[in-house]
């Protein structure tokens, strides 16, 4: 039985930055076959979108709560979001808070 496909944009505040938060979130979501993007912004936290099986998202999201052993996580904002049908894990360039990362070329 597979899981329904959900997209979730995750928005962590604390020491998230400088901690290897990104890279950790990377090759967790890529081990897990999840879809999306991580990227720092600007305000010192780290935004993240996660797409696949709504278990495996739940579990990344879960790994956002405490991050890396070097990292602490003050507070986390999870957002539901209308699945894209993205295929990829990728680092995103350093955005300001409340916008999108560029579109990527096909």
């Amino acid at each position: 039985m597979t899981s329904q496909v959900i997209r979730c944009r995750v928005i962590v505040s604390g020491r998230v930055q400088g901690v290897f938060f990104r890279e950790t979130t990377r090759q967790t979501a890529q081990a897990a076959d999840v879809a999306g993007w991580v990227r720092n912004l600007t305000d010192g936290t780290l935004e993240s979108v996660f797409e696949g099986p709504s278990d495996v998202v739940e579990q990344l999201v879960d790994f956002c709560r405490t991050g890396p052993s070097n990292a602490r996580v003050d507070e986390i904002t999870v957002t539901e979001e209308t699945p894209t049908g993205a295929t990829t894990f990728v680092f995103e360039q350093t955005g300001a808070p409340g916008t999108n990362p560029p579109p990527r070329p096909p």
